[in-house]
């Protein structure tokens, strides 16, 4: 029988966490300039990677960390730290200026797997919610159920991501700018909330 409070509060968790709305904006921000089906491709393959990640602790879970021996707080300021040197590029638009040095050639910067996948989506809040969701449905039947919501949930974010051109047109060049911006910022205190939740796991911050 399907747990249908279960399944419901899994989504409900697993979207406000992965946020695919919030997402979206960042995903146009950082393909700006490339062709549709450039985007297309660092979409499905962010979607599809963080798909795979989320799997591999879902089904695993702390033990794929405590094997190397990183704990979930080490994990989150490692993703922080990474994450603000993301934010510092929109800022300052040292993105933009790569494309352009590398306009001449045919390779293009390729944000599918870092930063979109690690840390945006697959990062330590939605690995802690799968680890999670898991704990409490444990076996198949319980992975099952959770990987279905991650499916759900990384369908919605793919789609967004698809048709992102229309809300980029919408925007405009000064828009996309602005939003590019506004956004480094909010990546920025991400970041750096990320690391205080790693600091006050080893008891350094209040």
């Amino acid at each position: 029988m399907i747990d249908t409070a279960f399944l419901i509060t899994s989504f409900v968790t697993l979207f406000v966490i992965i946020d695919p709305i919030g997402l979206t904006p960042i995903f146009i921000a950082m393909t700006q300039g490339m062709s549709p089906q450039q985007k297309r491709s660092i979409a499905l393959r962010a979607t599809l990677t963080a798909m795979g990640l989320l799997a591999l602790f879902a089904a695993l879970g702390e033990a794929v960390l405590g094997f190397v021996g990183i704990s979930m707080a080490a994990f989150r300021i490692a993703g922080g730290v990474l994450l603000f040197l993301t934010a510092l590029d929109m800022l300052f638009e040292r993105r933009n200026k790569r494309r352009e040095d590398r306009s001449e050639e045919d390779d293009f910067e390729d944000p599918s797997v870092f930063p979109l996948s690690i840390p945006l989506i697959a990062g330590p809040g939605s690995i802690a919610t799968v680890i999670l969701l898991t704990g409490q449905q444990p076996g198949i039947y319980g992975f099952a159920m959770v990987m279905g919501v991650v499916f759900a949930v990384l369908s919605i974010l793919l789609i967004l991501c698809l048709f992102s051109g229309v809300l980029e047109r919408l925007l405009g060049k000064t828009g996309i700018t602005v939003v590019t911006r506004l956004l480094g910022m909010l990546l920025a205190a991400l970041s750096v909330q990320f690391v205080l939740d790693g600091l006050r796991a080893f008891g350094f911050a209040s």
